[in-house]
Order: structure tokens, then sequence, then C-alpha cells
């Protein structure tokens, strides 16, 4: 199996929707693209081909964030969803995914990413719940996680807010 990791174009709207519905339970994480592209609040989006098939079999959201330390804005991103098409899955797609983001990320100055997931996954990218503590926001718990990026280098000050997207208020509520 090769895949290809790449941004996302307009051609690959459907086939991500697609994608997010038949790698979730529930729609809301298909709703939630549709609502952060429509709202101009993604920053980057990566999809992994199957060089073979040429179908997109894994995909990597991440949207702005409005965080705050010690007074100052702080470039940070939001990632969700990450979505492995099942065939895929435990084949090394999601670290392909999160790697390259993670670089190109970086590479334009993105100091924090957040996540809010199980802290095992996430974990083993480096996220990590006691980056995140302490942020003012209604994700707060142990579930809610950020990676330094820049080096793995923390903002000093105090740490005040970190709010999503609105989109990701009404996550779920669809």
């Amino acid at each position: 199996m090769a895949i290809a990791i790449r941004p996302a174009g307009a051609a690959d709207v459907a086939a991500i929707d697609g994608l997010l519905r038949t790698s979730f339970a529930e729609p809301a994480e298909a709703n939630l693209v549709r609502e952060l592209c429509i709202a101009g609040d993604m920053v980057l989006t990566l999809v992994a081909d199957d060089e073979d098939s040429g179908a997109i079999v894994g995909a990597i959201v991440f949207s702005r964030m409005e965080v705050t330390v010690g007074g100052q804005a702080v470039p940070a991103v939001a990632l969700a969803p990450l979505a492995v098409a099942p065939a895929y899955r435990r084949q090394g797609v999601a670290d392909a995914l999160v790697h390259a983001a993670h670089e190109r990320l970086e590479s334009v100055g993105v100091v924090l990413s957040f996540v809010l997931g199980d802290p095992e996954f996430y974990g083993r990218f480096g996220y990590d719940p006691a980056v995140a503590r302490n942020f003012d926001s209604p994700c707060s718990g142990e579930y809610f996680m950020a990676l330094p990026l820049q080096g793995g280098l923390v903002p000093c000050g105090v740490r005040e807010a970190a709010r999503h997207a609105p989109a990701f208020s009404r996550l779920g509520a669809a």
C-alpha cells in the first residue's frame, strides 16, 4: 500500500464528506467540517490518497482558535476531525497525516495545536493535557490537550482564553 499526503482541494469536498460519514457513527464531524468551511475557519486540510486506487482514505482538519497568553494573541489551531477509512486503519495513515500537518503548521508559525480526544491516542503525537491546563475553555478537562509547535516551546505568561471556532459549539447538536 502506497499513501500520498497532500493538501485537500475543492474537488475533494464530496470524498472527504463521504469519508467522514463512513468513519464516524454520527454525522457530527462531517457537519462540523462543512460549517468550518462555510465560515472560513479552516486553516489546513490534508488528505491521504491510496496511490493504487486514487481514493481518499484519510483526512485531517485544523481550524482557527482564539488563544491568548499573558494578554497576547497566540497563533493556534484545533485538530478536528482526523479520519481514516476502516480498511486503512492501523497502517500508519493517521500518523502520516498528523506528522505532515504538524510540519506544515509549524512552518507557517502556528504555536499551539489543541485537540479534544483520547489522551492515549493523541498523546503519541505529543498532545498533553498539562499544556492545555489552565486555559479558559468550555472544553477544559482531561480530554482537552495541546501540543506546542515551534520546537516544543510553550508561550510564557498566564494562560487565558482558548476558544474554538463557533462551529464547535454546535458539534453534535444537529
